[in-house]
């Protein structure tokens, strides 16, 4: 192995072990800001509104979850391409609603959690907790 390779391994590992240093400091900060009993009681708050608007659109809106529904089970690629982006699936949401919905229908992202409930939600800050 020639001197410049072997300069450019040692650079690389020195950068993934940069960049696993800066994500597990990451992890304990986000982890610290999260376990504040305020932030904790904010989460609960969104996460109470966010279920109750929920429950107050599921009557307008449960057509989009049968469609969403139906082309899963079919496989309809097409008609899933046509949904919108929206997707947590770190906290069980799947946006069922049309792609570009929050501007031409002027809604939220809106689907079911993953105890089935519906719930609807704003951008994407839900992912990010």
């Amino acid at each position: 192995m020639g001197s410049r390779d072997e300069e450019q391994r040692v650079q690389e590992a020195v950068r993934g072990h940069v960049r696993a240093s800066a994500f597990a400091e990451a992890e304990k900060v986000i982890s610290f800001v999260l376990s504040d009993p305020q932030v904790q009681q904010a989460r609960a708050q969104v996460e109470a509104a966010e279920t109750e608007l929920g429950m107050e659109l599921c009557a307008r809106l449960q057509p989009f979850q049968d469609r969403y529904e139906q082309a899963v089970r079919e496989g309809d690629v097409a008609r899933l391409a046509g949904i919108c982006a929206g997707k947590h699936g770190r906290w069980g949401r799947i946006c069922v609603l049309d792609d570009g919905h929050e501007t031409s229908m002027e809604e939220p992202h809106w689907g079911r959690n993953s105890e089935g409930q519906p719930i609807a939600w704003v951008g994407s800050a839900p992912d990010d907790w």
